[in-house]
C-alpha cells in the first residue's frame, strides 16, 4: 500500500485542508494518509482552538486514515526542526510520499534550494550571523543571507511561511536519507498570514480563527460540516474555544513568582529579554497587551509567543537538549485511525521500528513527559472537577477508531 504522508495543526480543519488532502491523494496515487499532527499547542506558540482529540476527530471524519502527535518537542519548534521531527516519524511509519502545501506550487524549486545550500552552507551560515547582528529575527535573518548567496537567482522565495516549510522538509527528507519522495501542492485563494475572508469557500485558520473569536462573519461556507460540528459540541461541552487569553493569567503567575535565574532556564530564553519580561508583565491587562509591548524588530510575535508557550509549560533547555543530537521522534502516539489505516498498521507493524504508543501507562520516555505536561497546561483552564477528569484521560483515552 502507498502510504502518504502529510503534516498538518488543522486548527480548525477547513476546506482549503480538504482541497490539499484530495490534491495530494491524486497527485501521489496513495492508498492511505497518515497525518502527523501537532498537540495542543502549536508551531506559531499557541494554544489549539480544540484539542489533539476533537482535531483528530476531524481528520478522520474528512478523510485521513491515520493521525499521529507531533511531540511538543518538535511541534513548538522553529521550522527546521519542527520539519526534522515530522518526517522521521513519517519516515518510521513507511510513507512513500510527503505531500506538503507551498506558495510555489513545484517541487523543483525546493530540490534545487536544498542543493545549492548544501553546496554554499559556510557561506550561508556566515550571512545568517551578519544579518542577525544587526538585530532582524531569525526567518528574516535566513531570507535575506539566502538572497545574499543566491545573487538574484530565481531559485526559491524563502520569505513566504510555505515555502520556508517546504524547504526544511526537504532538508530534513535528505539528512536523514529517508525513503521518502517529496511533492507540493499549491496554496489556493487564501494565504497563510490572510486575515481576512477573500474567497467564497476557501479561508486561512488564521482568518477563521479570527471570525471566530471576534464574532464577525460567519465560518460556515470556509469548513467541513464535520468540522462546524465538532467545534459547536465541544464550545457546548466545555463553555470555550481555546485562545491565549484564556491563560493569561496562569502565565502572569508564572512569571511573577519566578526569578530571573529561573526564566533564563526556559528553552528559548535569551540572557537580557528576562529583565523585559518580568517589568512589562507587571502592567499587562492581557496576553494582546503583553505582546504588543513586548515584540521588537529582533524577536517577532511567533518566536516570544513560542517562549510563552514554554514558560506556561515550565520547558527548560535542558529538557529540550535531548532533541538537539538528532532531531528525529523517539516514539510515534497514535490519536486516531479509520478502519483502513488500522488494516495499514497491522501489515507494517513489524517492520516500524519506533515504539507506537497507543496508551500512556505502557510507556516513558522524557518527551512524552514534556507532551503530558502540556497537556495538563492546557487543561488548567478549566474548573474542577472537569480539569481532573480530563488530565486522567490523557493516560486512559485510546486511539479514536472511526
Amino acid at each position: 500500500m502507498h502510504a502518504l504522508g502529510l503534516v498538518v495543526e488543522y486548527n480548525p480543519f477547513h476546506n482549503g485542508h480538504y482541497y490539499h488532502l484530495i490534491q495530494s491523494i491524486k497527485k501521489t496515487n496513495a492508498d492511505i494518509v497518515i497525518a502527523v499532527m501537532s498537540g495542543n499547542f502549536l508551531q506559531r506558540g499557541e494554544p489549539a482552538i480544540v484539542s489533539k482529540w476533537e482535531r483528530a476527530k476531524m481528520a478522520l471524519h474528512c478523510g485521513i486514515d491515520i493521525v499521529v502527535e507531533l511531540p511538543y518537542a518538535f511541534a513548538t519548534q522553529k521550522a527546521e526542526t519542527f520539519a526534522s521531527g515530522a518526517v522521521s516519524i513519517l519516515e518510521a511509519l513507511h510513507c512513500r510520499s510527503l505531500c506538503f502545501g507551498s506558495e510555489s506550487g513545484e517541487i523543483y524549486p525546493f530540490l534545487e534550494a536544498n542543493e545549492f545550500l548544501l553546496h554554499h552552507k559556510e557561506q550561508y551560515n556566515h550571512f545568517i550571523k551578519k544579518y542577525m547582528k544587526t538585530g532582524v529575527s531569525y526567518p528574516s535573518a535566513l531570507t535575506l543571507a539566502f538572497q545574499e548567496i543566491s545573487n538574484g537567482q530565481d531559485i526559491l522565495d524563502l520569505s513566504l511561511p510555505n515555502n520556508i516549510l517546504g524547504y526544511y522538509y526537504v532538508k530534513a527528507i535528505n539528512r536523514q536519507q529517508a525513503k521518502i519522495k517529496p511533492y507540493t501542492i499549491k496554496r489556493t485563494a487564501a494565504g497563510y498570514h490572510e486575515q481576512n475572508f477573500v474567497s467564497p469557500s476557501i479561508a486561512s485558520a488564521t482568518s477563521i480563527r479570527k471570525a471566530i473569536f471576534s464574532k464577525e462573519g460567519s465560518i460556515t461556507n470556509y469548513v467541513p460540516n464535520d468540522t462546524l460540528q465538532i467545534m459547536n459540541q465541544y464550545k457546548s461541552h466545555f463553555g470555550l474555544l481555546h485562545n491565549w487569553e484564556h491563560y493569561f493569567d496562569f502565565l502572569k503567575y508564572t512569571l511573577i513568582t519566578m526569578s530571573s535565574e529561573e526564566l533564563l532556564t526556559i528553552y528559548e530564553a535569551e540572557e537580557g529579554l528576562e529583565n523585559r519580561i518580568k517589568k512589562i508583565i507587571q502592567s499587562s491587562e492581557s496576553f494582546q497587551h503583553f505582546m504588543e509591548q513586548l515584540k521588537t524588530k529582533r524577536y517577532t510575535w511567533t518566536r516570544l509567543q513560542r517562549l510563552c508557550t514554554h514558560i506556561l509549560t515550565r520547558t527548560t533547555k535542558q529538557q529540550i537538549s535531548y532533541i538537539n543530537e538528532g532531531e528525529t521522534a523517539p516514539y510515534i502516539r497514535l490519536l486516531g485511525m479509520s478502519i483502513k489505516g488500522q488494516e495499514y498498521l497491522n501489515a507494517v507493524k513489524k517492520q516500524i521500528e519506533l515504539p507506537i504508543v497507543s496508551k500512556l501507562s505502557t510507556f516513558q520516555h522524557p518527551l512524552l513527559e514534556i507532551d503530558i505536561r502540556a497537556s495538563a497546561a492546557y487543561n488548567m483552564i478549566f474548573s474542577e472537577p472537569l480539569r481532573t477528569k480530563l488530565l486522567k484521560e490523557e493516560y486512559a483515552t485510546p486511539p479514536i477508531r472511526l
